[in-house]
């Protein structure tokens, strides 16, 4: 189910409000929150939710074991559980991944190898993390396991952030699993969040939509302007895109009561990698170092070490985002400029003026979206050959040409301001306009809301690009 779809915002969300509201105590409405968040879930993916339902269950006995041991006992009761996740991940989103790399190798042996086409489940990547989160800080100490199964059933399947983050750690809202504020002041709070996240989503990044879809999936050879329409229009959807949802699941989360971390913040005005990683899906990010990057000897062990674990985890950072060879070559793009501005960019950087290294920054994170969208190599390296202009300089082809549409060069120019300075932030000390400042709030969530249930009305919505991660 899309949040940005006509089942989802008149019916059930408003159904889901409803019947939570109604009922009383908190574990009435956590048992509201289950049944409503595998009916979420069962309505795109029916055949994966005893999926979600097994994993719940089995984390949950496996907190419980590991908080039951000391010693090499615990060590070993959190790799066979860590085992467990990272099979059901690698089995469903890496196997067709693995059988294609093996193939061409295997094939001089006389050995062909058929991938089974096993199908993915939706957000399997976000979570599994969850779970591994959960079963890593139990194994730690950082809080008791839970011995609540609705509770950790919740923690894991809660449908703001199932399909596709924000990535929440049990820590963040392990209280409210157990005492929540409810007030129609946070109702509505969350609501008008909701709305610019899902403006974001259908006024920004949809129209850029069939840009980037003409430029990588119907142009073989991309022009000068084809390949810059078609990438800065990719870099500006995938923004807007996955910032709307993490958006709107922030705002659902606060209309029931949960304060889930933010995602993003404006990425896209960073002067180094190093920064955009600070900015851009931190909750992933936040994630890869605590779990990762650190266990590894994060910088303490000298300077090679440290660039050894930044290639680490980067390399598997794109492999998380999808099982193919562009995804892991992503990972490398950024984890090298990691590595770059570890051994001494950074600090050029930092003397550079403000604007060249925003230039920098932005171009380094331009040409990666270009091997992050591609659906292979070879037109990775094809839009590439356009961006120089080794392509030609011309103009639009026939796909780009029936893609193009005016209104989108207002998206342009609004979307790049909004994703560089982010949305103006309110600094108006001792001045009586709180009144005046409300009603533009509600003016504003209003407008958006009307222009979006527009776009919804007519069917111009589409799915979320981190819903196949």
């Amino acid at each position: 189910m899309l949040f940005a779809s006509p089942t989802f915002l008149f019916f059930f969300l408003p159904a889901c409000l409803a019947v939570y509201f109604a009922v009383r105590g908190i574990r009435a409405k956590n048992a509201v929150l289950i049944a409503a968040s595998l009916a979420f879930y069962a309505w795109g993916e029916p055949r994966f939710v005893p999926l979600i339902v097994a994993m719940a269950l089995f984390n949950y006995a496996a907190a419980l074991a590991i908080d039951a041991r000391e010693g090499r006992a615990r060590r070993w009761a959190l790799g066979a559980a860590a085992a467990v996740n990272l099979a059901a991940l690698g089995v469903f989103k890496y196997a067709d991944f693995v059988v294609r790399s093996l193939d061409p190798l295997l094939a001089p042996a006389g050995i062909a190898l058929q991938p089974p086409h096993i199908p993915l489940p939706l957000g399997i990547s976000f979570f599994t993390f969850h779970c591994l989160s959960y079963l890593i800080d139990t194994f730690r100490r950082r809080f008791a396991a839970n011995r609540r199964l609705s509770e950790v059933a919740l923690y894991i399947a809660l449908f703001p952030q199932l399909i596709a983050g924000p990535i929440v750690r049990y820590k963040t809202i392990a209280r409210r699993l157990r005492v929540r504020r409810h007030s129609l002041g946070l109702v509505s709070a969350g609501l008008r969040i909701f709305v610019i996240g899902l403006a974001q989503k259908l006024l920004l990044a949809d129209p850029l939509a069939p840009l980037a879809n003409a430029c990588f999936d119907r142009t073989a050879r991309p022009d000068l302007l084809e390949a810059w329409a078609g990438t800065l229009a990719y870099t500006l959807q995938i923004y807007f895109d996955f910032a709307g949802y993490s958006t709107m699941a922030i705002g659902i989360g606060l209309a029931f009561g949960f304060r889930l971390p933010r995602n993003f913040r404006t990425p896209y005005a960073s002067r180094s990698i190093t920064e955009f990683w600070r900015r851009w899906h931190m909750s992933l990010s936040s994630w890869f170092r605590d779990y990762l990057y650190i266990p590894l000897g994060g910088n303490r062990h000298g300077a090679l070490s440290t660039y050894r674990n930044l290639v680490i985890v980067f390399l598997l950072c794109g492999l998380w985002h999808g099982a193919s060879w562009t995804f892991v070559l992503w990972g490398a793009w950024h984890g090298l400029f990691l590595v770059l501005e570890r051994a001494g960019l950074g600090p050029a950087l930092r003397r550079l003026p403000p604007p060249l290294a925003w230039l920098y920054a932005l171009l380094v994170v331009v040409l990666g979206w270009v091997l992050f969208r591609a659906p292979h190599m070879g037109q990775a390296v094809a839009v590439w050959r356009g961006l120089l202009g080794v392509n030609g300089l011309g103009g639009f082809g026939p796909a780009m040409a029936l893609a193009f549409r005016k209104q989108q060069l207002w998206v342009f120019a609004i979307g790049g301001l909004l994703a560089v300075f982010g949305l103006p932030r309110r600094r108006l000390p001792r001045l009586r306009l709180g009144p005046a400042l409300a009603w533009g709030d509600n003016a504003a969530s209003l407008v958006l809301l009307g222009a979006s249930l527009l776009r919804v009305a007519a069917g111009t919505y589409s799915p979320f690009l981190y819903f196949r991660f």
